[in-house]
Order: C-alpha cells, then sequence, then structure tokens
C-alpha cells in the first residue's frame, strides 16, 4: 500500500447488503419460537448488539438458555436466508465499489455470515471481483468479528498488515468499530443497517447516511 492509499474492509449484512427487513421478519420468526412479543425496527435498532446472546439478554432479562438459544438460532438462520435471497444491494454500492476498484484502490469484505453462504450471494450480485479477499464467518462463534478481523489483516498480506492505520473498516454496527480499534485501523459506521445514529454515535467515531459519505470520510481519515 503507498503512502497515501486506503484500503476499505467492508461489510456486509446491513450495510452493502440491504437486508434489514429481512433481519427483523427471521428475528420476530425467532422470536415467536419462545413466546416473545415481535420486536419494531425502531426497538431492534434501539436494543441490537453484539454478541447476540446480550441482545436477547436486553429483550429477556436474562440470557437465554442452552435451548433456546438453539432453537432461536436456527429459526433465525432458516429464515433469514430464505429471506436474503430477494434483498438487493445499498443504494450505490455497486457504482461505489466499480469506481474504488476502477481508480485502483483497494478493498476487501469481511462479514460475520458463514462463509460457505456468504461467497455464493455476493457472486449473485456480481461483486465478488471488486473485492481482492471476501472472508466470512468460520465455526460457530458469537463473539464479534475482532478475532476474525486480525485473521482477515493477515490473510490479505504485510502490505496492509504493516499499516493498519490507513485501513478504514465501514459497517453498520458497533462491534465494526470495535473490530478496526482491534487491529489499530479506523472506521467509519453507516446508518442504514442495525443501530439507530445515537448508538452509532455514542461509539465515537464518524457517522453517515449514506456509503458513499462513508467513502469520502473514511478517505479523509487516512489522507
Amino acid at each position: 500500500m503507498g503512502k497515501r492509499d486506503t484500503h476499505l474492509v467492508w461489510d456486509w449484512n446491513g450495510t452493502l447488503l440491504d437486508d434489514i427487513d429481512a433481519v427483523i421478519g427471521a428475528t420476530n420468526a425467532a422470536f415467536e419460537e419462545i413466546g416473545m412479543e415481535p420486536i419494531t425496527l425502531d426497538r431492534y435498532r434501539e436494543l441490537y448488539c453484539v454478541p447476540v446472546p446480550l441482545f436477547y439478554e436486553r429483550l429477556l432479562g436474562r440470557l437465554p438458555t442452552d435451548e433456546e438459544w438453539a432453537l432461536m438460532d436456527g429459526t433465525f438462520h432458516r429464515h433469514y436466508w430464505a429471506r436474503a435471497e430477494a434483498c438487493g444491494l445499498a443504494a450505490g454500492a455497486a457504482e461505489l465499489l466499480a469506481a474504488r476498484q476502477e481508480a485502483g484502490s483497494t478493498q476487501s469484505l469481511l462479514s460475520l455470515a458463514p462463509h460457505e453462504q456468504l461467497v455464493p450471494i455476493v457472486r449473485r450480485h456480481g461483486i465478488e471481483e471488486r473485492f481482492v479477499r471476501v472472508d466470512g464467518r468460520v465455526g460457530t462463534s458469537t463473539a464479534g468479528k475482532a478475532a476474525h478481523m486480525v485473521r482477515h489483516l493477515l490473510e490479505l498480506g504485510p502490505t496492509v498488515t504493516s499499516s493498519p492505520e490507513r485501513v478504514v473498516v465501514i459497517g453498520d454496527a458497533a462491534d465494526d468499530a470495535v473490530a478496526a480499534a482491534h487491529v489499530g485501523a479506523k472506521a467509519v459506521l453507516y446508518t442504514g443497517g442495525s443501530h439507530s445514529r445515537a448508538s452509532l454515535q455514542a461509539v465515537g467515531v464518524p457517522v453517515v447516511d449514506t456509503l458513499a459519505e462513508a467513502v469520502a470520510v473514511a478517505e479523509e481519515l487516512v489522507a
């Protein structure tokens, strides 16, 4: 990476993929399994956090039992992936990714979606070639993105790993900023996904309403 180059690490769900309606639908299907009331989008954005069992604790007033967690997690993923096929990319995402690639800038994709399901859906949207690397979650950890970010940067190689201050993570969740800080990178958070603007602003990194703003702010952070 050159002295002024910015490498972007994009999040997928709720950032590049406009899937918040699918997430709410799948979440409410999971809640129904254990007799919980449906949740609204505003309430979801107010309370959502990673790891996900803590989100459920905020709603239940206690951590779910192992049996409840297994049931809810399985139900959520079954309903989510049935809905995900109909989700489109966020406004302007395809054009932004293409423009950066054509300008010679590098970008990669890191998601907590299972790797074996992430890659095919990214490919179906016709944007896989825009990234130098696409990584989804491997294993069943619910601990967040920080450890995955370490591995992601290592796999990108020494050009990126040796200059984490020139890496900017763009995501829709506080956990994206936590993962960025964990590796010495910067973060920009986008309001189109899982968190309210207020909860994102509490993190202490730039918050934007469009992906075009996110890219512009990312470049400014590294300038």
